[in-house]
């Protein structure tokens, strides 16, 4: 390896990483009424109604394929009685539909964005930053299926990727596997790099975040000033709020 490759896949990796994490705690600690998806589904819900169910469910799809051909390594599947043929072929086909969900999603969100002017309004700089990361790092990774396993002649990336994703992992990073790997599958790795870096600072943070407090907080109780608010008679025991 030369000096540059193991700056982007030994030192970079690990600089993308500690920032994600230590992102995060700052932005939990000190941005905590900043964390949030920001909606805008107050300014214009039917084009927010056909690109969000498609960006998520495509993003959601991608990340899965991810989860299974970077971690999951060659001989597990081969174990279970996957063969190699129809892990490749399931993961292209899949991998293409939702890739291409989630190119539509994306581009519908983006002309509501640039189009609808409250919309338009409300997305900050940062927006802007985080849309053309997400961008960026999807085209690349679609072009890259695309141009590796349909217009070429296949390319197995659990050989060489897959094993320097996990090995970054391991504290043992092996970058003479990514600097192997074709230019377009570099690109896609270095894309995700930086928009993990600076997913902490974005409203991507959301995706961190489950609503398991809905489940126990209390009851909101909502009060009239009004004296004859309700058309029944209070109940025994309880007053009705009136004025000061």
């Amino acid at each position: 390896m030369n000096a540059l490759d193991v700056t982007l896949w030994v030192v970079a990796p690990y600089v993308a990483l500690t920032v994600f994490v230590l992102g995060h705690v700052w932005r939990y600690r000190y941005d905590k009424f900043g964390w949030t998806t920001r909606s805008s589904q107050m300014y214009e819900s039917r084009l927010l109604r056909i690109g969000s169910p498609l960006f998520h469910f495509g993003v959601l799809v991608v990340a899965l394929g991810h989860v299974g051909g970077l971690v999951i390594p060659k001989t597990w599947t081969e174990a279970v009685g996957v063969s190699e043929h129809a892990y490749h072929l399931t993961a292209v086909v899949l991998g293409t539909v939702a890739g291409i969900c989630t190119v539509a999603g994306l581009a519908i969100l983006v002309y509501r964005r640039r189009t609808v002017g409250p919309v338009f309004t409300a997305t900050t700089r940062n927006d802007k930053l985080m849309y053309a990361l997400l961008a960026l790092t999807i085209a690349l990774g679609l072009t890259a299926t695309v141009m590796a396993n349909i217009v070429g002649g296949g390319y197995d990336y659990r050989t060489t990727i897959s094993p320097w994703f996990r090995s970054v992992f391991y504290f043992q990073p092996d970058g003479d596997l990514m600097a192997a790997a074709p230019i377009l599958f570099k690109l896609h790795a270095l894309s995700a790099i930086v928009l993990f870096a600076v997913w902490p600072f974005t409203r991507l943070v959301h995706m961190l975040t489950a609503p398991v407090g809905y489940l126990t907080r209390p009851y909101i109780v909502y009060r009239s000033r009004d004296d004859h608010a309700g058309s029944r008679p209070p109940r025994r025991g309880w007053e009705p709020a009136g004025r000061p």
